[in-house]
C-alpha cells in the first residue's frame, strides 16, 4: 500500500507537470518578466529626468531670478512626480493614469521653464545650460523609446494570457493583463502653427 502511494503521488506530479508545461505557464512568467523589466527601465528614464531637473533650474535661476513662479511650478512638479512611485505588482489603470499624469505636469513645467529661457541671450549661451538641455532632450528621447518597449512587451503578454487555452490556466495562476500608456487630452488634435 505503501507503494502504491508513492507511484500515485509520482503520476500525478508527472501529469501536473506536463499539465503546466501545455498550459505555457513558463512562457506566461517569462513575459510577465519583460513586462516588469521594461516598466523599470521606464522608472529609471523618469527618474534620470527627475535628477538634471535641479541643476536645469539652478542654472536658470542664476539668470533670470524673476521668473520665479516658472522656477517654483518646476520644482513643484518634480517634487510631485517623484513622489508617485509605482512597482510593476501595483500596475493598473488606474495607477498607471495617476503616475501619467504627474510626469506630464513634469513635462508642461519643463516646456514652461525651456520657453521663458528665451527671454536670456546669456542664458541660451551658457555652455552648462546647453548641456543640460542636450542632456534632457535625450532622456526625453530615452523615455519614449522606454515607453514604447513597456508597450510592446505589454501588448505581447496581454495577448499571451489571452489565448485559448492558456487564456482558461491564466487565470488560476494569477495572470492579470497589464495597464498600457493612454495618449494625452488633445494628442489626436495636430498643434496649431502660426506665423
Amino acid at each position: 500500500m505503501k507503494y502504491v502511494k508513492k507511484i500515485i503521488f509520482a503520476v500525478v506530479a508527472v501529469v501536473a507537470m506536463m499539465s503546466l508545461s501545455s498550459c505555457n505557464y513558463n512562457s506566461l512568467v517569462e513575459e510577465q518578466q519583460g513586462v516588469d523589466q521594461a516598466w523599470a527601465e521606464v522608472e529609471n528614464q523618469y527618474q534620470r529626468r527627475a535628477d538634471l531637473i535641479p541643476n536645469l533650474v539652478n542654472t536658470v535661476k542664476g539668470y533670470s531670478s524673476h521668473e520665479e513662479k516658472t522656477l517654483v511650478e518646476v520644482t513643484e512638479a518634480r517634487a510631485k512626480a517623484t513622489s508617485i512611485t509605482l512597482d510593476a505588482s501595483d500596475l493598473t489603470e488606474e495607477n498607471l493614469q495617476r503616475y501619467q499624469e504627474a510626469q506630464n505636469s513634469l513635462t508642461q513645467a519643463l516646456k514652461s521653464l525651456l520657453s521663458v529661457t528665451e527671454a536670456y541671450p546669456d542664458l541660451k549661451a551658457n555652455e552648462n545650460f546647453l548641456n543640460l538641455q542636450a542632456q534632457l532632450e535625450g532622456t526625453e528621447n530615452r523615455i519614449t523609446i522606454a515607453r514604447r518597449n513597456y508597450t510592446e512587451k505589454v501588448a505581447a503578454y496581454n495577448t499571451a494570457i489571452k489565448k485559448f487555452p492558456t487564456n482558461i490556466y491564466a487565470g488560476w495562476f494569477g495572470f492579470e493583463p497589464k495597464p498600457q500608456f493612454q495618449a494625452e487630452a488633445g494628442a489626436q488634435s495636430a498643434p496649431k502653427v502660426e506665423f
